[in-house]
């Protein structure tokens, strides 16, 4: 699979009430985190996705007051991709 690029158009851009510089990452961590919510990605995926190193990703979470779910999957998922570093 390869990577994808989702578009959004410049008058959506304009309207989000961020700095210009932070646009990008703000959205990678937007989606990470609707997807870590869904059940879609696992925490270390989703970790990855926000760019967000794992202490981060979980300060992240607490910040914003997302409950974790971990299953024993989740773990195998993490350790495996923790090797992967």
């Amino acid at each position: 699979m390869s990577d994808i690029t989702i578009t959004i158009p410049q008058e959506i851009v304009s309207a989000l009430r961020l700095p210009p510089d932070s646009v990008e990452s703000a959205l990678h961590q937007e989606l990470a985190i609707a997807l870590y919510m869904r059940g879609v990605l696992s925490s270390g995926k989703a970790a990855a996705l926000a760019g967000l190193k794992r202490w981060q990703w979980e300060e992240l979470l607490g910040v914003r007051k997302v409950p974790r779910h971990y299953t024993d999957e989740d773990l195998q998922m993490d350790i495996a991709y923790g090797s992967s570093d």
